[in-house]
């Protein structure tokens, strides 16, 4: 599935007005999380205040908060723009627009309710993955875990070798 953006939500009410959040797919959730995460650098609080609205009833725990701030912080906000199309180490994952996003669910995962969602990094060599968990009384697809964070490699402009 392609999902493009025209503009990264500033607020959480912005991001609830997108018609992705309506979550009914689990793509949805996968692809709004990196939109979210894209404000982490100028503003934590309202990434956090996404990601809990994208994790539904299972919350974002200290933990969580925690892992985001290692992964997120001194500069690696790269490793989020990774995931939009355009993207490589040779132009300082600079995305180009709209901001778009290809999540791709594993279908074959699917079951009890849960189902993966693989997310490609133009910095890593294999796909990423991000957990979702059906609340079956809204039909709503809610973020249970996230693994792609993980580091990639460093935009060239970085890199001492290059």
């Amino acid at each position: 599935m392609i999902i493009s953006f025209d503009r990264i939500p500033s607020s959480l009410d912005e991001l609830k007005t997108m018609p992705e959040a309506s979550l009914k797919e689990p793509e949805y959730g996968a692809a709004l999380f990196v939109a979210a995460m894209m404000n982490y650098k100028d503003n934590p609080d309202l990434a956090i205040s996404m990601l809990e609205f994208l994790k539904g009833p299972g919350g974002v725990s200290v933990y969580e908060k925690q892992f985001i701030k290692d992964r997120l912080s001194d500069g690696k906000d790269y490793v989020i723009r990774s995931y939009f199309a355009g993207t490589s180490p040779d132009n300082d994952y600079t995305p180009s627009m709209p901001y778009t996003v290809i999540p791709e669910k594993d279908a074959a995962s699917e079951d009890n309710g849960r189902i993966r969602v693989f997310m490609r990094s133009s910095g890593a060599d294999s796909p990423r993955m991000i957990r979702m968990r059906l609340k079956p009384s809204t039909g709503e697809w809610f973020i249970e875990e996230e693994m792609i964070l993980s580091d990639i490699r460093i935009p060239k402009t970085m890199d001492p070798w290059a």
